[in-house]
């Protein structure tokens, strides 16, 4: 018996009247240095595109068809041209990671309610033609009747565009993205308001422009704020928002949202350059949030003390 208690003295901390731990501070790590989870094998230009380009092209076929109802056809013309583009570069954005067409065909075969992938698919299939004709009838003059009534549709469908990505990122196991799976898609929402006005402001005359110098300044409202609402609430997980190359990208996101809403409320009819460089700063900064969020999550996933500490305070609460 002496000679255990003597064997306890040399290490571990201090507990109660003297006594000491018999099992050192826990370390996170795993199976032979295994991560718990296995990290996002996407790569991060395909993704990030497509996450970006999703998110403007939704918020710009609300644009669309707000020009429409308000008679500004420069300004409606330019939405719809950026709403098709975007979401065909979206489009070969995710096939190119998965690597074959077929495979995103593949999607189509089913309708799984559970599985935002395969909704997320279905809800592509149905929106990118909407676009696409929407804008080829507007650059033709022609069938206005049809392209007005597929404006109305890809609008329609343009909000569940904006954000289903973020509902795709947050019903992963990956522990930043999981943990903020109530306020993401407000975020993703107010970034692709940001780009879709980016876009208007550098294409769209200046004097057709002020639907989207208010969207450039409520959907920095919406991104900011839902932003710092979701990493405040998260804990520990919001640390890889914090930290590194997330932490660089988000806070110069930040940075040029804000700006380039100021830019837009400011510019008015002050002239095209200041709107440009407001436009300029809007789809910069929203392509910057989007690429943070991502970096942020694959970091979460690589430290194994993200999954392991929020499930033993679970289980605590719990307890």
């Amino acid at each position: 018996m002496s000679r255990s208690r003597e064997g306890f003295k040399g290490g571990g901390r201090r507990r109660g009247r003297g006594e000491r731990a018999m099992v050192p501070d826990a370390e996170f790590s795993s199976y032979y240095g295994r991560p718990i989870l296995k990290k996002p094998t996407w790569k991060l230009l395909d993704v990030g595109g497509y996450l970006f380009l999703g998110g403007l092209a939704g918020a710009s076929s609300l644009l669309a068809a707000g020009a429409q109802l308000t008679a500004r056809p420069a300004l409606g013309r330019t939405a719809k041209v950026g709403a098709a583009g975007a979401i065909s570069l979206s489009l070969a954005a995710l096939v190119h990671d998965l690597g074959r067409p077929e495979r995103f065909l593949n999607m189509l075969r089913v309708i799984k309610p559970t599985s935002p992938l395969n909704l997320g698919s279905w809800l592509l299939a149905g929106y990118a033609p909407l676009t696409m004709a929407a804008a080829a009838a507007d650059v033709a003059g022609r069938y206005r009747t049809a392209g007005a009534a597929a404006t109305g549709c890809a609008a329609a469908l343009g909000p569940a565009v904006a954000t289903y990505t973020a509902v795709l990122l947050a019903d992963t196991a990956v522990p930043s993205w999981h943990a903020g799976h109530r306020e993401l898609p407000f975020v993703f929402a107010g970034s692709g308001a940001t780009a879709a006005a980016g876009w208007a402001l550098l294409t769209a005359p200046v004097d057709q422009a002020g639907p989207a110098r208010r969207m450039a300044v409520l959907g920095a409202v919406l991104e900011v704020g839902a932003f710092r609402l979701m990493t405040g609430r998260m804990g520990l997980v919001a640390e890889p928002y914090e930290e590194g190359r997330p932490r660089t990208l988000l806070r110069t996101a930040e940075a040029l949202t804000a700006g380039g809403a100021a830019l837009a409320a400011c510019a008015g009819r002050r002239g095209r350059a200041l709107a440009a460089v407001a436009g300029t700063a809007l789809l910069a900064g929203s392509a910057c949030l989007r690429l943070g969020v991502f970096r942020a999550g694959v970091a979460s996933a690589e430290d194994p003390k993200y999954t392991v500490v929020p499930q033993r305070e679970r289980l605590e609460a719990a307890g």
